[in-house]
């Protein structure tokens, strides 16, 4: 049971996790109780720690219910333009101390639950993630939401509310085997189910022409069920809303069925509609063209749309005599999370043209005002073409409209470059080539008025390459937004010890203005602050390696270094150079068993997409090396490459090597947020030109690491920030890689020329790492050789260079410290408020606010003056 609160703890606490007041505690411990027994239905006798924690989560989301409504009011009274931001993927992770942290409620909540005798690590295990997102994507979008609640912005995402979320990944004989994730099967205690809001989504059918325009018939009825989730923003009473739809069907769904006795059937069909949002698509940035996934992505956009409409003709000062969509744009922001929300281009055009009968220019203008486009892959292979085959069956009217809106487009093309073919077939929203289809990215430049990239580099690399003529076309349409990460649950939730120490030095402020973190500068040459920092991150490692002792059965060296790498396993982000240094480490000790090392645990984690051959023969050739280094006597103690699942390691002596190679299964949020703040090492070695941004290495940098990685995605302007000097940056920059797609990549040079490498290549390729089958990584090294988009080869040397630099600096703990600090102090551009500060001011024309909306227990009138305020500002 964790030990309660001393006075210093708790003035240290303060600012940051809100105070501990006797009326709070009290107050807490009777909501807790009240929930247990009339909520839950049990009492002290019976309960379960499950129990236990959905009583807290209902005490807490009571404290989120009041100025959750008040802020709808403040909403409404103030009529703001509203932001709207779509994504296929929301990767919400756990709620509950996010929440508390957001309300000022943790020290509160902590001592109450300690007074009942309850230990709140334990109720905040009980959890389930809400993996409603593959990665990155869904994570930026679940910080968006974050820092948009806490600029005080009128902002709702809008998603689907998946059954099962990314799949649970479990490792058995050194192979990945996926299983479902049924986060839903205890109840979710933070969403709304809103019935009276069910919407109406169309599929199928064919259209109609009349002297009144298109008519969509015959179709297909499924219906949305939104269910609502509160975000809170930082401290400031703000509540926003993230509005997840699921799929239900209607009642009348298939009874024809019923007329010939066939009841049971169809009851049993109406499982075809529900089962649009039955499951989240793993994505292994390789485009599929599945019905289900396009009819998710229409469901989520047309329910949407419908509710948005609903909103902007139901506003207060929209309220009086007929609708005018003209002020459509000025109230109504929508930011397309990559090309997954696309088709909300067409289906807008729909809405405006075929049901509020606007004509088709205006509607076109309304429509490119309304709508900004985010891109985040610039590998081709991912960017979504739809076939029109499919498209003409599942959306015949969309196809209609889509047809209509190239047509437009490519007369523009043809009057200002008259006679150039090439150029009309490149920048057509229809592709020819292997058949007919839509290319959506070109879709959504065409129909947004902003196309962002998510950092400097990448912004870049799609203005002057991926999509350069449309950028030839309207420069000033693409911008750069550099992502972020929200520093209340990657700094405040996950690093408490950190976020204390940072307050005490430099005040709290920077909780909501993370570049105030720029005077940690002045204290980088301070014994008493590097102690501390360093401290701080031992205790972290001490705890991370009690959760690892705990759940994977295995003994930490807490003198070595973390050196960690969890991210999608994905061929670009090149965990197999991470796997051939482990490889040259284990050859060492082999050629000079007696030689100095700097003792090391890495860590890597990630899961690979359950139809990806290559990145699951990564994960089984990462455990089959395990396996060998393991068993061989000569290694012994000084290198352990452990797959915890199955082995147990107990250390040695201090002084000599543990270089151990941890795969974690099953990464997820909750995971990362233990991982993080104990890591020492970050990798992000990806090649360069291939990673969109990236948001781990903002994590990891604010939380104290040292990053090894290439210069690519947010790599770039994180050593802008910090100085490259303070990072270990190796390898081929983009320039170097386009030299050498243009001259062609022949991996055997450097293979016959790098022994190390030649002599790991070769243990992989003859079956020392899998003696029962040596043919088992054919796969693998014949990628390396033949077909290596990604040049592992290439940066090998120079990674294996860098990481001896890494070695050299750990050795001595007061520079490394230093540098950490420096890392630390430079991560405020980082913030995922900055990045929405960018989008509400450059692209959707709104301007955040410090206000605070009164709480619920103030009178009406306050919140009318704070209305009054801000409108007159």
């Amino acid at each position: 049971m964790a030990a309660p609160l001393t006075d210093l703890e708790k003035r240290k606490q303060i600012s940051i996790r809100g105070i501990v007041g006797v009326e709070n505690v009290a107050e807490l411990k009777k909501g807790f109780n009240r929930h247990l027994h009339f909520t839950l239905v049990k009492d002290r006798n019976v309960a379960t720690p499950r129990d236990y924690y959905f009583a807290l989560a209902h005490t807490v989301r009571d404290h989120l219910v009041g100025r959750w409504i008040r802020t709808q009011q403040f909403y409404y009274e103030t009529d703001p333009k509203r932001v709207y931001y779509l994504s296929l993927e929301f990767y919400m992770g756990r709620t509950l101390q996010n929440t508390m942290i957001n309300l000022g409620l943790q020290n509160a909540c902590d001592e109450a639950i300690y007074q009942l005798g309850l230990d709140m690590e334990d109720l905040e295990e009980m959890e389930e993630d809400a993996g409603l997102g593959n990665g990155g994507l869904g994570r930026l979008a679940a910080c968006f939401l974050d820092s948009m609640a806490t600029l005080g912005l009128a902002a709702y995402g809008y998603g689907i509310r998946y059954e099962y979320g990314i799949f649970n990944q479990k490792i058995k004989e050194g192979w990945q085997v996926e299983e479902a994730d049924d986060w839903l099967r205890h109840g979710n205690p933070w969403e709304k189910a809103r019935p009276e809001y069910m919407l109406p989504v169309h599929f199928y059918g064919r259209v109609e022409e009349s002297k009144e325009g298109a008519r969509w018939v015959d179709t297909q009825v499924v219906l949305a069920m939104p269910y609502d989730t509160p975000i809170p923003g930082y401290m400031n009473n703000t509540v926003n809303t993230m509005r997840l739809w699921s799929a239900r069907a209607p009642n009348d769904f298939n009874l024809k069925d019923f007329n010939v006795g066939d009841y049971i059937q169809a009851v049993l069909d109406r499982n075809l509609a529900e089962n649009i949002s039955r499951v989240l698509y793993p994505n292994d940035n390789f485009f599929e063209g599945k019905a289900l996934r396009l009819k998710q992505e229409y469901f989520v956009v047309a329910a949407t749309l419908q509710d948005i409409i609903r909103r902007f003709k139901i506003s207060k000062k929209g309220s009086t005599g007929p609708v005018s969509f003209d002020s459509f744009p000025e109230k109504v922001a929508i930011q397309l999370n990559d090309t997954h929300p696309a088709m909300a281009i067409p289906e807008l055009m729909r809405v405006f043209v075929d049901v509020e009968k606007l004509d088709w220019d205006t509607a076109w203008a309304i429509t490119k005002r309304t709508f900004a486009y985010t891109n985040h892959t610039v590998l081709p292979e991912a960017l979504e073409r739809w076939p029109v085959g499919l498209l003409e069956t599942l959306l015949p009217r969309h196809l209609q409209i889509i047809y209509r809106i190239n047509q437009g487009h490519l007369d523009g093309i043809r009057a200002l470059f008259p006679g150039d073919l090439e150029r009309i077939r490149r920048m057509s929203l229809i592709e020819e080539d292997g058949g007919k289809r839509v290319n959506m990215a070109h879709l959504c430049i065409v129909g947004s008025h902003a196309v962002n990239g998510v950092a400097e580099i990448h912004s870049n690399i799609i203005k002057n390459d991926v999509f350069r003529e449309f950028s030839e076309l309207e420069p000033d349409k693409f911008q750069n937004k550099t992502n972020g990460i929200t520093p209340r649950r990657w700094l405040l939730l996950c690093n408490p010890g950190l976020a204390e120490l940072i307050a005490e030095a430099i005040g709290e402020e920077y909780v909501k203005d993370l570049s105030q973190l720029q005077k940690l500068n002045e204290l980088v040459n301070d014994d008493a602050f590097i102690r501390d920092v360093s401290n701080v991150k031992q205790d972290n490692k001490v705890k991370f390696s009690q959760y690892l002792e705990k759940e994977y059965k295995v003994n930490i060296n807490l003198s070595s270094m973390f050196d960690v790498h969890v991210k999608r396993i994905h061929e670009y982000k090149r965990q197999l150079l991470n796997c051939l240094h482990i490889i040259t480490m284990y050859n060492r000790i082999k050629k000079n068993p007696k030689a100095p090392f700097v003792p090391r645990t890495v860590i890597i984690g990630g899961k690979a997409a359950p139809g990806y051959h290559m990145a699951k023969k990564i994960i089984k050739l990462i455990t089959a090396v395990g396996h060998v280094v393991n068993k061989d006597p000569v290694v012994g103690s000084k290198l352990k490459v452990i797959y915890l699942e199955n082995y147990r390691v107990s250390l040695a002596e201090k002084g000599t090597i543990y270089y151990i190679y941890i795969y974690l299964e099953n990464y997820r949020v909750s995971l990362a947020e233990k991982v993080i703040p104990a890591t020492d090492l970050s990798e992000q070695i990806s090649t360069a030109g291939t990673e969109a941004s990236g948001t781990g290495n903002m994590k990891f940098m604010l939380n104290g690491a040292l990053t090894i990685g290439t210069m690519d995605g947010a790599n770039v302007e994180m050593a802008e920030e910090v100085g490259e000097e303070n990072m270990f940056i190796f390898g081929m920059r983009v320039e170097d890689v386009a030299e050498m797609d243009v001259q062609g990549y022949d991996a055997v040079p450097y293979y016959n020329s790098i022994p190390e490498l030649k002599q790991a290549v070769d243990q992989i390729q003859g079956g020392f790492f899998s003696p029962k089958q040596p043919e088992l990584f054919k796969d693998v090294t014949n990628m390396l050789f033949n077909h290596d988009r990604f040049k592992v080869f290439a940066d090998y040397e120079g990674y294996i260079k860098c990481q001896e630099k890494v070695s050299q600096l750990y050795q001595n703990p007061k520079e490394w410290t230093q540098m950490a600090i420096k890392n630390i102090a430079a991560s405020g551009k980082f913030s995922s408020d900055r990045t929405i500060t960018d989008y509400a001011t450059e692209v959707w024309g709104v301007e955040p606010t410090d206000l605070k909306i009164p709480p619920p227990n103030e009178p009406r009138k306050a919140l009318e003056e704070t209305a009054r305020v801000l409108t007159e500002k």
